[in-house]
């Protein structure tokens, strides 16, 4: 068993700890409950996003958006409307990882490598190749087990990044440089509720959106353009 042990353990799949200057009279605002399709929580959802740009210190250049469904939805908003043109790669080494294996292999039926590992290690990373998409998770929610950095992407890479970032958005350094598609709930290092997703855009993704119709029925939730 380990040694050291963290100050505050109270991290899982689920929802987390709230941040210790938490408390309910934070929800008193005058869009709780309201519709996201009304003035008010529309300008809520702006509000948020113009948060998230400044705390990320989100380039310009890419495009935030709020989705239903959690991370979950994310992601797989992401794998059904870019995967396909490209040869794809995946990084297994936890639960949600091998759970986008299964979407893409099982749902989508692509034709991908897996590049997996066992609970506890990373894959072989030197594997990752520049001519194919790349799913992946940056910091494993149930092995904790995360990518060092983003070096193993190539800068001039012909693929697109998609990066399952919910463990490590606001807690860990992301390199937007090499991310084309960033995914996370703020039920992790926020300790939020897990009802919303956050997806966001590279121009090389949006390129990707703009260029790409997939040929598999997409479901309404789904489409982006």
């Amino acid at each position: 068993k380990p040694q050291a042990r963290p100050a505050r353990p109270f991290f899982s799949s689920g929802p987390c700890a709230k941040p210790p200057v938490w408390s309910p009279d934070k929800l008193a605002t005058e869009s709780l409950g309201r519709s996201h399709r009304a003035k008010i929580g529309k300008t809520r959802l702006a509000y948020c996003i113009d948060l998230m740009r400044e705390m990320l210190q989100l380039p310009d250049t890419h495009r935030i958006g709020i989705v239903p469904g959690s991370d979950t939805g994310a992601v797989e908003m992401a794998m059904w409307s870019m995967l396909g043109p490209k040869p794809v790669q995946l990084l297994a080494f936890e639960s949600f990882g091998k759970d986008w294996v299964t979407d893409v292999t099982k749902q989508l039926k692509l034709p991908a490598e897996v590049l997996d590992a066992p609970y506890g290690e990373l894959p072989d990373l030197t594997k990752v190749r520049k001519e194919a998409d790349l799913v992946f998770t940056w910091n494993g929610t149930t092995s904790g087990v995360r990518v060092p950095n983003a070096d193993f992407i190539a800068a001039d890479r012909e693929g697109i990044t998609i990066c399952d970032a919910t463990s490590a958005a606001f807690a860990q350094d992301l390199d937007w440089a090499k991310l084309d598609v960033v995914t996370f709930s703020w039920q992790k290092a926020l300790g939020g509720e897990g009802a919303h997703g956050i997806l966001i855009l590279s121009p090389r993704a949006v390129a990707r959106l703009e260029s790409y119709t997939p040929a598999w029925p997409m479901p309404k939730l789904f489409r982006m353009t």
